[in-house]
């Protein structure tokens, strides 16, 4: 077999891998949203505890992090415009590119690759290390859907709690945007807050939100599906929550791409 063909073997065993785990992300979601609008009609309900419980890890536990970082990136934004646009004479429009920023990119952005890569690797490593000791097939024979019992929780906790820190990280990045302009252009927090406001509407909200609920999704889709295909124990564990990682990372910075070129034509 030639090199040649050798490699247009590899890219087409790659490239229905890819489909395989797209199709199999598809179905967990379509079977994470069966059982739960119809768990409680076959009795296996999908569990409010378990809920709760996957909120506080994906939500609650990285919400320090997460407000710490997108309070810099806004003081980071406020720099960067105010350092340019002084070229031009116009720093004091500085608002109008740091409100846009925060909420329609930032925001939304480095929220979803916190979440990606603390809650996303996390889950990804326990569906894993219960593969590897037959927990996923102990579950089975007990008559408890894994779906139902592991992704749909999930699933509804991440829906859930990545827009709401999404709202809250707006809030900060704005505030620390806020101060730095407060600092370097004496303009005050009542004043920066109220322009943004003006400058701001439904829509750019809207935008924001809508992104993160599209990241939520595929950074759990995307660590089931890596989870559910570790082999070769410890070392297979790692190897996939890597991968869960960049997938899920490399799915939201395409996926924002996509959806800032079809709502800003």
């Amino acid at each position: 077999m030639t090199p040649v063909i050798q490699r247009i073997e590899r890219i087409g065993q790659a490239t229905t891998s890819g489909v395989q785990e797209l199709g199999h992300a598809a179905m967990l979601f379509l079977e994470s949203l069966f059982w739960v609008a119809f768990g409680r009609l076959h009795r296996q309900p999908v569990r409010l505890s378990a809920i709760i419980r996957q909120a506080m890890e994906i939500g609650i536990t990285a919400l320090p992090i997460i407000l710490v970082m997108n309070g810099t990136i806004g003081m980071m934004l406020a720099i960067q415009g105010i350092y340019t646009l002084r070229t031009f004479g116009a720093e004091q429009q500085v608002v109008f590119g740091v409100a846009f920023s925060v909420v329609r990119e930032f925001a939304p952005l480095i929220t979803g690759i916190l979440v990606a890569g603390r809650s996303g690797s996390s889950l990804a490593a326990r569906l894993g290390t219960m593969k590897i000791n037959q927990e996923i097939d102990a579950l089975t024979v007990m008559g408890i859907d894994p779906t139902r019992f592991l992704v749909a929780p999930a699933l509804i906790a991440s829906l859930v709690m990545v827009p709401l820190m999404t709202f809250m990280a707006m809030g900060i990045a704005m505030l620390g945007a806020g101060f730095y302009v407060q600092i370097d252009l004496g303009m005050s927090l009542p004043a920066f807050f109220d322009e943004s406001f003006r400058i701001l509407r439904v829509n750019d909200l809207a935008h924001g939100l809508g992104k993160s609920g599209l990241f939520a999704l595929e950074i759990v889709l995307v660590g089931v599906v890596n989870g559910a295909s570790v082999t070769g124990g410890a070392e297979g564990v790692g190897r996939l929550t890597t991968r869960s990682v960049v997938q899920a990372i490399s799915a939201i910075i395409v996926t924002d791409m996509i959806f800032a070129f079809i709502l800003t034509r």
